[in-house]
């Protein structure tokens, strides 16, 4: 995880460092900042790290612990301005996660299925140097990670099955606004979800404590 916030750092810096005027910028081209009753429109690439801080699986298997794989995925998120400073953001985006059982009878890492998730997230935001090319913030809200397409592996698990859930998440990010109404992202948020997936109709129960970071990087654009 700290090699891709190095590098969600680097790349960063790279396309502000590129969007940089070389000497004076014309009119259309000065930094516009954020103001209050706008819309703010950004398109990231996210890394979706899930964390599973807890597992347990009982049933026909008792013992072991869940894991999930990591995905990136393209990240699109509208935000409106109340004021300069306090801002709402609805994001989507979608990814998929192989399961796997780990350290139980079926092996040290046993591949259950996949299953894709979708999480709208609703976060209230709060904007510090609004008017500077330079703006960070940070923000609280709430978040839906609903599965479907899960698809079972096919050998020892014949069927399976995720539980939606709700839970709270966490931000933190900023905006430079190299030019004009055009702003680069950086962005980290933290989810806590949990979760629970059924196994061959109910014989296997898996719990684990999703959690995933969501790290991302992209462009965006105030109207």
């Amino acid at each position: 995880m700290k090699n891709l916030l190095l590098a969600t750092s680097v790349m960063a810096g790279l396309a502000c460092a590129g969007a940089l005027p070389a000497q004076a910028q014309s009119a259309d081209d000065a930094p516009v900042g954020k103001a209050a009753g706008t819309f703010m429109v950004r398109g990231r690439i996210v890394g979706v790290i899930p964390q599973n801080s807890s597992s347990s699986i009982s049933g026909a298997i008792n013992g072991g612990s869940v894991s999930t794989s990591n995905f990136a995925t393209p990240e699109v998120d509208l935000s409106y301005f109340f004021t300069d400073h306090i801002a709402t953001e609805l994001i989507a985006a979608t990814s998929k996660h192989d399961l796997y059982a780990n350290n139980t009878p079926l092996g040290s890492s046993y591949r259950v299925g996949s299953t894709w998730v979708l999480p709208p997230t609703l976060l209230l935001q709060y904007h510090f140097m609004p008017h500077e090319r330079f703006s960070p913030y940070i923000g609280v809200g709430v978040n839906a990670s609903i599965f479907y397409a899960t698809q079972a592996a096919n050998n020892a698990v014949t069927s399976l099955s995720m539980k939606s859930n709700f839970g709270v998440a966490a931000q933190v990010g900023f905006d430079y606004n190299f030019s004009g109404r055009w702003f680069a992202n950086v962005d980290f948020k933290q989810i806590w979800v949990n979760t629970q997936a059924s196994i061959n109709g109910g014989a296997i129960v898996a719990k684990t404590a999703l959690n995933p970071s969501v790290v991302g990087v992209g462009l965006g654009y105030r109207f």
